[in-house]
């Protein structure tokens, strides 16, 4: 089996402002993070650089072919950064360029990104509505956006925020632009689910979207929205269950969100816990953890890796 992740972030240094409040690395993998120091990477990244060669490393070792890098407001833009992230290692990363949202001349600003080699463009939906500015996704510049990415066979990466707006909002993208390829992120939650979402109406809503011929879904980041509960993650699990009931396990991808899920558990338990599981198949596994991410991002001639034993075995 080779393993693909669908859901990473790189950076050199965070440095930023959301909704008015700061994201600004410090020591030891710390991070001041909209008004409080957390520890936002693991604490041996001292000098706050999130790089490709640390990944790599956790890649080997954990037997993951590869990642697909996206992209977070609260990270900074890293376009730079990942542009030479590609270029150095093009059969191990495919990463997301993005847009300055609240800058003019989204399609130029994104023809600038496809001309530089980016496969996908990623957009982090739910940080589009702050307090002071709300972007909608089916606005006309965001709508000529999609519409020259469905051109230019661009795909497009986007995390949705909790609730029925931002759902209907790209369901309208989807029909406008059916040749689209659209990953959806954090298998449809934002947030943490505060009751089961199974039982959370928008949440099918956003999953069904995948019912469409070139929408799936990627669950990063799913240890983290399950981490009150841990390792192995059984409603994480049942998450997945529960989407793969509602679009198929054939639309659904695994995706870690490294680093930040790394404060809490290694690379390898991200999704090893799916491995560990007697609720899917060995069938369901091979899907969900790399065959659908390499049909649906067009991976070719993926590196096998071998297994490498570690001191406490």
């Amino acid at each position: 089996m080779k393993i693909v992740d669908a859901h990473s972030h790189l950076w050199l240094k965070q440095n930023t402002t959301w909704n008015g409040l700061p994201i600004k690395s410090k020591r030891n993998g710390r991070s001041i993070f909209l008004g409080e120091e957390v520890q936002m990477i693991p604490p041996f990244m001292i000098d706050g650089k999130n790089t490709a060669e640390v990944f790599l490393s956790n890649m080997d070792y954990a037997q993951v072919s590869a990642a697909v890098v996206v992209q977070e407001l609260i990270d900074g833009n890293q376009n730079h950064y990942l542009q030479q992230v590609s270029e150095k290692y093009p059969d191990r990363f495919v990463t997301c360029g993005m847009v300055n949202f609240f800058q003019p001349n989204l399609p130029l600003q994104a023809q600038v990104l496809i001309d530089s080699g980016f496969k996908g463009l990623a957009i982090p939906g739910h940080r589009l509505l702050t307090d002071e500015l709300q972007i909608r996704l089916n606005d006309p510049e965001m709508m000529r956006m999609f519409h020259m990415m469905e051109n230019h066979d661009i795909f497009l990466s986007i995390t949705l925020a909790d609730g029925k707006q931002q759902t209907e909002e790209l369901r309208e993208v989807i029909k406008e632009c059916p040749g689209l390829r659209i990953a959806i992120g954090h298998l449809g939650m934002a947030n943490p689910p505060q009751v089961p979402i199974w039982e959370n109406s928008d949440w099918k809503q956003q999953m069904m979207l995948a019912n469409y011929d070139n929408v799936y879904i990627e669950s990063g980041g799913i240890t983290w929205l399950y981490n009150s509960e841990f390792y192995p993650f059984p409603s994480a699990v049942r998450a997945i269950r529960e989407a793969a009931s509602l679009v198929g396990m054939e639309k659904l991808m695994w995706g870690s969100d490294y680093p930040r899920t790394i404060t809490a558990i290694t690379y390898r338990m991200s999704y090893d816990f799916i491995l560990k599981s007697t609720e899917l198949s060995d069938h369901e596994k091979e899907l969900f953890l790399g065959e659908n991410a390499r049909r649906f991002y067009r991976l070719q001639d993926l590196i096998e890796l071998p297994y490498i034993k570690n001191m406490s075995e």
